[in-house]
């Protein structure tokens, strides 16, 4: 043995590792300390990283039996261990003051506590929990099993490490898939929250809801923040770009409401404005006694009323209150006055009523000379009655104006049987018809004496045509007569 690894051997005995030399016979196998499950748990995943898994149950305590510690290890007489491998033998260390079993056992447990932490290892790589310091544990306990302070089945205990590497490297790969499928559904509700205020703030300000949309944008900004407190991040770069765009669309809508309100304002104070006064030019016509000609000036105002813009709902129905109330006192001034009117002229109605019933008397018109006659004694009694009350008006007119319709239409008949014009067109066409029965007679008489049975026909035919309309035009000519 060199003197480097005699100086190597002596840096890794027991009594380096603990803060009193052991007297012989001091230490104990029992008495060695073992790593706790507790203590080789993970650290808390950092923010951001997937959700820990359930924590695993801790892993039966591996113990190598001193035989089988025995088949990879042996103790030299001053207390040196080494660890046999390929039939090689490594230095592990020292154990002095202590039989060959008690030193074959402490670093027989040496290889147990490194085998007890890759099982813990593989449970939780075995369970998915989070992998962030699964490599570190793993370098660690790589480390431990090449320094070669320790006896057991180091090859088996390597292989297991190899395989602990791949699946890490596994389970990384899955989180990092898992992170970036998460990075980008976060990604894209963000877009979805931006892309949704900047749809709002891009309406035209003339057809928002604005109660609807600053609620909606409300919400919004509550799911951006909630996002930014408890959503995956991505990255300084990419927040504040999406930031200023969601920030900008609610400047952007936050200044096409003020300016909305503000013009609402402006135009709410004008129209008010120019209701007040039809109002005051309504009031003013209030206690008119001119009912016609204010009638027709309210009914103006009326037009223009409804022709103005409305202001505020709270103002409009005020000031429409109090048009409406000139309104009515005027119109009901006016009504006041026509009953009174209307009383005046009961007596007129009555007479009026007689009248008619003398008028519709005349009803079938049979004498147009004294129907015409009759006509026009009741008329000059009629326009001497006088008035009759409003509401009676349309009736009794109406009454008269049967029986005046009626003697129109007889005179208009009778001018149609007395056309000057009429009579002479229809006694020249009386005079062609007969000139033309006769010619047809004539034909008749000879196609008979020829025995022509087409020409016979034909003759009949048009002869009793010609008859026919004769008999007409004789009768209109004795209507004429």
């Amino acid at each position: 043995m060199t003197d480097s690894q005699k100086s190597d051997e002596t840096v890794q005995t027991p009594e380096a590792e603990t803060p009193a030399r052991p007297t012989p016979g001091s230490i104990k196998p029992s008495m060695m300390p073992r790593p706790t499950p507790s203590a080789l748990a993970a650290k808390p995943a950092s923010p951001g990283s997937p959700a820990p898994a359930a924590p695993a149950p801790a892993p039966a305590v591996h113990s190598t039996p001193l035989a089988e510690a025995a088949k990879w290890g042996r103790v030299a007489d001053d207390g040196h261990v080494f660890l046999l491998l390929d039939g090689e033998e490594h230095p592990v260390g020292q154990y002095p003051d202590a039989s060959a079993e008690e030193a074959l056992a402490y670093f027989a447990r040496k290889y147990d506590d490194v085998a007890a932490q890759a099982a813990l290892l593989e449970q939780r790589v075995e369970a998915k929990a989070p992998s962030a310091d699964m490599h570190k544990t793993l370098e660690h306990l790589k480390a431990q099993v090449a320094e070669r302070h320790m006896v057991g089945d180091v090859p088996a205990l390597e292989a297991r490490l190899a395989g602990l590497g791949e699946a890490i490297a596994g389970l990384q790969r899955a989180e990092k898939e898992a992170h970036e499928a998460q990075r980008a559904a976060e990604l894209a509700a963000r877009e979805a929250i931006v892309a949704e205020a900047e749809a709002i703030a891009a309406k035209d300000p003339a057809s928002v809801q604005w109660k609807t949309s600053s609620a909606r944008m409300n919400e919004l900004f509550e799911n951006w923040k909630a996002a930014q407190k408890n959503g995956v991040r991505l990255g300084r770069s990419t927040e504040d770009a999406l930031w200023k765009r969601f920030r900008s669309a609610r400047t952007v809508f936050d200044r096409h409401r003020r300016a909305y309100f503000s013009q609402l304002d402006s135009d709410n104070a004008a129209a008010k404005a120019a209701k007040e006064e039809l109002i005051a030019r309504a009031e003013a016509l209030a206690d008119s006694t001119d009912w016609g000609a204010t009638a027709g000036e309210y009914r103006r105002l009326m037009d223009q009323w409804k022709a103005s813009k409305r202001a505020s709902r709270k103002d409009d129905d005020a000031l429409w209150a109090r048009f409406r109330a000139a309104q009515d006192r005027f119109f009901a001034a006016r009504q006041e006055a026509n009953q009174a009117i209307d009383k005046e002229y009961e007596g007129n109605l009555a007479a009026k009523e007689v009248l008619v019933a003398e008028a519709q008397a005349l009803l079938p018109i049979e004498d147009l000379g004294a129907a015409r006659k009759a006509l026009q004694s009741i008329r000059d009694r009629w326009e001497e009655i006088g008035k009759v009350p409003r509401g009676d008006m349309h009736r009794i007119e109406g009454g008269l104006r049967k029986v005046e319709d009626a003697l129109k239409a007889a005179e208009d008949e009778q001018w149609k049987r007395s056309n000057p014009e009429t009579k002479a067109r229809t006694n020249s066409a009386l005079s062609q018809l007969e000139t033309a029965i006769a010619g047809l007679e004539e034909d008749l008489a000879k196609a008979e004496q020829a025995g022509d049975q087409r020409k016979i026909g034909e003759a009949r035919e048009a002869l009793e045509a010609r008859r026919q309309w004769l008999d007409t035009l004789q009768k209109s000519a004795q209507d004429f007569s």
